[in-house]
């Protein structure tokens, strides 16, 4: 394998030149720069990415930790983080915490100990010490999807609110009256704001949300069949299911087919977080859809401008409703009813 004194010789430079070239340095001539680049090319040479972040302090690397790589929203996410990284010369190591908040600081802690440029997280809950401590020492970090309220760092994020009153507009235009959703964990910032979101929109069209129409679910599939079997034994099944992520929805499509029964002829069925597989169920899905790739690759700009001494800011994206046939679609009138003139005002967007 070419050394750096190998490419030296070869460009007939000194071995500070060729490091001052691969660095961008200002101070190589095009002349010289274009004689190492050759010399590079024709040695094979790679340099040493450990022993140049030993010399830079920087190993132009960032650690990302999502909350579920079996969910395709996070997958999705992770794909948009890396290329968007790999564009602006960084990659990208990935940890898994499978919606398990233990799991989650053990990455962090990993990634912190392999020295990291900056960190990118979807926290699993509003708790770990681990985070608020290194936010406060100082660590490059950003917050995407989710976020821990009152630590003081980036969040890059959708706001669903819009989306889901337009979800309730389209289920009333559709005459349904008794709605119910699976839930997301109380403890992550999506889990409780979907819900508030939900009975907010439901307030505006004189409709409630009564306790047996939440279901406490943790965004994996088994949760919402869980929680959908429950709604299917009240003395008066809901309407709608409204589940808070795309795994809860099909395990909600799993209860309501083990019973024999059909969407939507039986009860109807809606999702936060749009994926692919929707148009391949039967019937096809109504869900709202988050631009989960502009917010990976949001979430990376922000974090380089901080690495890089910039000042990152926080991003707040629109999510929108996506209307398929799983809701009763196929009677569906031209017009969207608008809220009672005496309903409370609609959620403000969130500015977190």
């Amino acid at each position: 394998m070419a050394s750096i004194k190998d490419v030296a010789a070869a460009a007939g430079v000194s071995v500070a030149t060729v490091s001052r070239a691969l660095n961008g340095h200002p101070s190589v001539s095009a002349d010289a720069r274009a004689r190492v680049m050759e010399a590079v090319d024709a040695l094979g040479y790679r340099p040493n990415a450990v022993a140049r972040s030993l010399r830079t302090d920087q190993t132009r690397t960032l650690g990302l930790v999502i909350s579920d790589v079996l969910n395709p929203y996070f997958t999705e996410l992770a794909r948009s983080v890396e290329e968007e990284a790999r564009a602006l010369g960084y990659s990208v190591i990935i940890g898994n915490a499978d919606e398990r908040p233990e799991l989650q600081d053990h990455h962090v802690r990993t990634l912190l100990d392999r020295r990291i440029d900056g960190l990118l997280v979807s926290p699993t809950d509003g708790g770990s010490p681990l985070m608020l401590d290194a936010a406060r020492a100082g660590t490059p970090m950003v917050f995407v999807d989710r976020w821990i309220p009152g630590v003081d760092v980036p969040v890059v994020r959708a706001d669903g609110q819009a989306a889901v009153r337009d979800l309730v507009a389209h289920l009333c235009r559709l005459g349904h009256r008794r709605l119910a959703i699976i839930a997301g964990p109380a403890a992550t910032t999506t889990g409780s704001e979907r819900v508030e979101a939900f009975r907010d929109a439901l307030a505006e069209y004189g409709l409630s949300l009564p306790d047996v129409y939440i279901g406490q679910g943790d965004f994996q599939a088994e949760s919402g069949r869980r929680v959908t079997e429950g709604f299917l034994d009240l003395p008066e099944p809901p309407e709608v299911v409204f589940a808070a992520d795309n795994l809860m929805a099909l395990g909600a499509l799993d209860a309501v087919r083990a019973r024999g029964l059909r969407v939507p002829d039986d009860i109807a069925l809606a999702a936060f977080d749009d994926i692919p597989w929707f148009v391949h169920t039967d019937p096809p899905v109504t869900a709202i859809a988050q631009p989960t790739g502009e917010l990976g690759r949001a979430a990376v700009r922000a974090l380089v401008d901080r690495i890089e001494g910039r000042t990152p800011r926080s991003v707040t994206l629109p999510a929108r409703l996506v209307v398929r046939r799983s809701c009763g679609e196929t009677h569906v009138p031209s017009q969207t009813p608008a809220p009672p003139t005496q309903s409370p005002s609609p959620v403000q967007r969130s500015t977190s």
